[in-house]
């Protein structure tokens, strides 16, 4: 019998559907197409102990799960559970005919728990562009998923309830956020105000010029002059985020997995605050599965680099286009992504190696 399920691939900050084909004939084998990674293809052993504990299996017959598009390579263990609900309904194991109605996705836990995944934002809104009901997921991710309207998103937390669900004996928990109460309740919750510095009017009048204006400051001064406090500060300055640049926010944080538990949406202006021993791809963004740098993570916030001398000067020399054109380009021979960069960059550094 053949099922498709559908999961979901994130290149840079948007999502493509993935199309989970599972075809099961007489024989013996275990086939799994369409350019998985080592960890989809491992997915196959924890599929089979979470089943197991929870009173079912993969039948021992001829399994061949095909992830179409086929030339686009999928990469991490987010597909678990689309693959076992796809071995499910193809075995008859649960029924079979809401399956391809709902986005699907979560790492599975041995016990048959479901982990966390990244880019459940870019997911979400791709589920509603392409029309389906809903979307099942993690619950530590449901909160984020929940900010798209007209979407229905189902946190799990053990793929007994995904199979209950499908046979219609239990009813999940819709998951219901009012996006515009979620922005506004986290609108001021800083860990850092500017009102705490005392004294230094002259470089406070200097960064709130800076502030509104969006202007790149560097502060030079010696050791424990106030540098990084104020640094740290600028932001509670800058003018809150409106519900568009926290939704472009959430999705570069959600892809690079900085979401934490339970978080639906990025009110406050990120603050990023690399060593510098930092590389070039740390910094812009890149590696074999290009992922955003810090230059993106702090996109419509504060990019502070401390010790500015003792950045390597490839580093610095990065910045140059991002800083022009709000932007980066990630290029690999089969793809390229782009990730935005609007930041504001301060800066800070003695006036020499004593730094006195």
């Amino acid at each position: 019998m053949l099922v498709k399920t559908f999961g979901s691939a994130v290149y840079g900050i948007n999502a493509t559907t993935v199309t989970v084909e599972t075809n099961i004939n007489p024989g013996v084998n275990f086939l799994m197409v369409g350019l998985p990674d080592s960890a989809v293809k491992e997915s196959q052993q924890r599929i089979d102990a979470a089943l197991k504990n929870n009173g079912y299996k993969i039948p021992g017959k001829s399994i061949v799960v095909n992830m179409a598009p086929a030339d686009i390579r999928k990469e991490g263990s987010a597909y678990d559970l689309t693959i076992a609900v796809g071995i499910l309904a193809a075995s008859e194991q649960i029924l079979s005919d809401k399956v391809s109605d709902y986005i699907i996705m979560g790492e599975l836990s041995l016990d048959g728990g479901l982990q966390p995944i990244k880019g459940v934002l870019p997911i979400a809104i791709q589920a509603r562009e392409e029309k389906f009901k809903g979307i099942i997921l993690p619950k530590q991710n449901a909160k984020e998923a929940g900010i798209v309207a007209g979407l229905e998103v189902y946190g799990v937390e053990n793929i007994r309830e995904v199979i209950g669900f499908f046979n219609g004996e239990l009813e999940l928990m819709q998951t219901i956020i009012n996006t515009e109460d979620e922005f506004f309740s986290k609108l001021n919750d800083t860990e850092f105000d500017f009102s705490d510095v005392k004294g230094q009017e002259n470089i406070k009048r200097a960064l709130e010029i800076a502030a509104s204006g969006g202007h790149n400051v560097i502060l030079i001064g010696p050791p424990g002059a106030g540098k990084t406090m104020l640094a740290k500060r600028l932001p509670t300055i800058l003018p809150p985020m409106n519900l568009q640049e926290a939704l472009e926010t959430t999705k570069i944080h959600s892809v690079a997995g900085k979401m934490g538990k339970n978080v639906g949406l990025v009110s406050i202006r990120p603050f990023r605050s690399p060593h510098h021993t930092i590389s070039d791809v740390a910094l812009v963004g890149g590696g074999g599965v290009p992922q955003p740098g810090e230059i993106s993570l702090s996109h419509n916030g504060v990019l502070f680099l401390d010790e500015l001398p003792e950045f390597k000067r490839t580093v610095l020399e990065v910045m140059r286009q991002p800083l022009e054109d709000r932007v980066v380009t990630i290029s690999r021979a089969k793809f390229s992504v782009e990730y935005p960069a609007s930041f504001m960059l301060v800066a800070s550094m003695n006036p020499c190696p004593c730094g006195y």
